[in-house]
This record gives structure tokens, C-alpha cells and sequence, in this order.
């Protein structure tokens, strides 16, 4: 039975692979200007002699490995909080993780002009840590119970949302517009600098989740069992939490608040994976890449000559699907 199960986890994760692959295939080669998919593989190998060529890996490259990195980000975040949390409706935009992070950067691209591009992530991950540790703070009471992270969370969450309309509004009038379309969520005009600013925290923090899927499966028995099997269950959580909030910053920093892949991601990964966070957290990392992937080429394709950003393709998906979660979980209950 383990060996089967093993030999079906490995096909899973080789399949999504692959439909990763194509759809960042397609999404290179689809755009306001074509480019067939021959020209696209040729430039990916360096020998296409095209004008595609600069389309393909100084344009479009970018942008197609932005969304993959913050779309695996922001699915792991929420794999790890709604493991902790043991509540499917658990994400980083629920639990004021995504608006601190985003208070933090609009906070410094509003006051520091001329910054560097590198210490967006920076900045973000150090607002969604104060968040994440103001929710954690308020919710303790011998122990932290994962409902009141919950609760607090959208608490923290509408409190940052006004905070940073508030620095929008008294910022600079040239830096709205810019400011604004981050806030919606998109990875429109990314560059190279702006991979090499989030491409260490997501090879980091990645990997580092997986190395606490086995915990997260023991708290998924509940505090007590957890307890009984020996686990250091307020330290782990500690621990886990602190690796979804890096994830979500890093990306908030990068692509702004795309809502809903954190929430989204994890609950189709489940269906199709199990229980065991082993598998949900590389099968999420896929489904939410693909997710992005997908919202960007919609929104730069489907609205010519606009760009809308992708955020709002996510935000459309997610918010019904939200409602759906929270209709059922109450016919569940009655």
C-alpha cells in the first residue's frame, strides 16, 4: 500500500509538473504579439536569432517566473496556516499576514523614494511578521487557540487594509496609480531585478516547509493527541507560522495582495492529494502557480490593449469559492 501510494504521489507531482511547463509555454508564446511555440522553445535554448527573442526572454520571461514563484509561495502560506490552523477557511489574507505586509511596503514606497527593489520583500515580510505576531499575541491564552487566530486575523486585516489606504491617500499624487495596481495584486512591468529580490526567500522558506510536513500532520490529530505523541506543539507552531508568513511577505512584496490563491490552492490540492502535507505542499506550490499563470495571461489577453492585473481575476475566482466554503461548512454544522 505505501509503495502504491508513493508511485501515485510521484505521478501526481510529474504531471503537474508537466501541465506547469506547458501552460508557462503557452503563456510565453500568447500575448498582444503571437509567437509560435517553435520560436519560444528556441529561445528558451538560446538559439533563436528572432526578434521574438526579446519578447520572449526579456519581456515575458520575467513576468512568467514572477507568477510562479509568488503563486508557489502564497499556496504553501496558506497550506501551512490552514494545517495549523485546522481550518480550511484559513488564509495569509485572513489572517492579516498579507496586510501587514502590505501597510510595510506602502509604507516605504511612499516615504522612501529612489528605493531598491530588493528591499520591498524585506520590508514586507517584516510587516506581515508584526502583524502575525500581534494576532498571535492577542489570541494567547494558555496556548493559542486556532479559531481566535481566526478571528483576530480578519480583526488585523480590515484594520491594515484602512491603514494603508490611509498612506495611499496622503502619499504622493504621482505614486497612486503605480501603488494602486500593486495593491490589486499583478506581476505587470516585473524585471530580473525584481526575481532576484524574491527568488532566495521562496528557495529558502520552500524547502523548509516540507521539513515540517510531518509535524503538521501530527497537529492535524488535534493539541492533545499532538501533545501524547511528543510533539513541541506551541514551539512548531511558532516555527510554522513564522515560515508561512515569510513566504506570503516575500510575495506581497513582489506582486502585491493577490487574494485567494493561499485559500484556493491548498483546498484543490487536498482533493486531489490527501491529508498528507508531504504531498499537499508541493501539489498546492504547483495549483497556485498554475493559478497565477493562468490569471495573468486572462488578464493581459482577454482585455486588449489593458493590462488588468491579475489580482482581480484571483479575487473573481476565490471570493464565490469562499462563500461556497463557508455556506457548507454551516449546512455541515445544522
Amino acid at each position: 500500500m505505501s509503495r502504491r501510494n508513493s508511485r501515485r504521489t510521484m505521478y501526481l507531482l510529474l504531471s503537474l509538473t508537466v501541465v506547469t511547463a506547458l501552460t508557462a509555454l503557452v503563456c510565453l508564446s500568447i500575448g498582444g504579439v503571437g509567437v509560435p511555440l517553435k520560436e519560444v522553445v528556441l529561445s528558451l535554448i538560446g538559439r533563436n536569432d528572432q526578434g521574438s527573442d526579446l519578447i520572449v526572454m526579456k519581456l515575458r520571461m520575467p513576468r512568467i517566473v514572477a507568477a510562479l514563484l509568488v503563486g508557489a509561495a502564497l499556496a504553501v502560506s496558506g497550506a501551512l496556516l490552514q494545517g495549523v490552523v485546522r481550518n480550511p477557511l484559513a488564509s495569509p489574507d485572513l489572517m492579516g499576514v498579507t496586510g501587514g505586509a502590505s501597510v510595510a511596503a506602502v509604507a516605504f514606497m511612499t516615504l522612501f523614494q529612489g528605493y531598491s527593489v530588493h528591499w520591498i520583500p524585506v520590508v514586507a515580510i517584516a510587516g506581515a511578521f508584526v502583524a502575525a505576531a500581534i494576532n498571535y499575541v492577542l489570541a494567547w491564552s494558555k496556548g493559542v487557540s486556532p479559531m481566535r487566530l481566526v478571528l483576530i486575523g480578519i480583526g488585523i486585516s480590515t484594520a491594515a487594509g484602512a491603514i494603508t489606504m490611509f498612506l495611499l491617500i496622503s502619499g504622493p499624487a504621482y505614486l497612486a496609480a503605480q501603488v494602486l495596481n500593486w495593491m490589486t495584486g499583478s506581476v505587470y512591468g516585473t524585471n530580473w531585478t525584481y526575481i532576484q529580490a524574491l527568488w532566495p526567500w521562496v528557495a529558502l522558506f520552500l524547502p523548509l516547509s516540507l521539513l515540517y510536513a510531518k509535524e503538521l500532520n501530527v497537529q492535524s490529530l488535534g493539541d492533545a493527541a499532538a501533545i501524547g505523541l511528543g510533539s513541541r506543539l506551541q514551539l512548531h507552531r511558532i516555527i510554522l507560522i513564522g515560515i508561512s508568513v515569510a513566504l506570503a511577505g516575500a510575495a506581497v512584496g513582489i506582486a502585491g495582495t493577490l487574494s485567494f490563491i493561499g485559500l484556493l490552492a491548498p483546498h484543490m490540492a487536498r482533493r486531489i492529494a490527501g491529508r498528507s502535507h508531504a504531498v499537499i505542499i508541493p501539489v498546492s506550490a504547483l495549483i497556485g502557480a498554475n493559478l497565477l499563470l493562468l490569471s495573468d495571461l486572462a488578464g493581459r489577453t482577454l482585455f486588449q490593449p489593458l493590462d488588468i492585473p491579475a489580482g482581480v481575476f484571483t479575487a473573481g475566482i476565490g471570493a464565490p469559492f469562499f462563500l461556497y466554503l463557508l455556506m457548507r461548512r454551516e449546512k455541515a454544522k445544522s
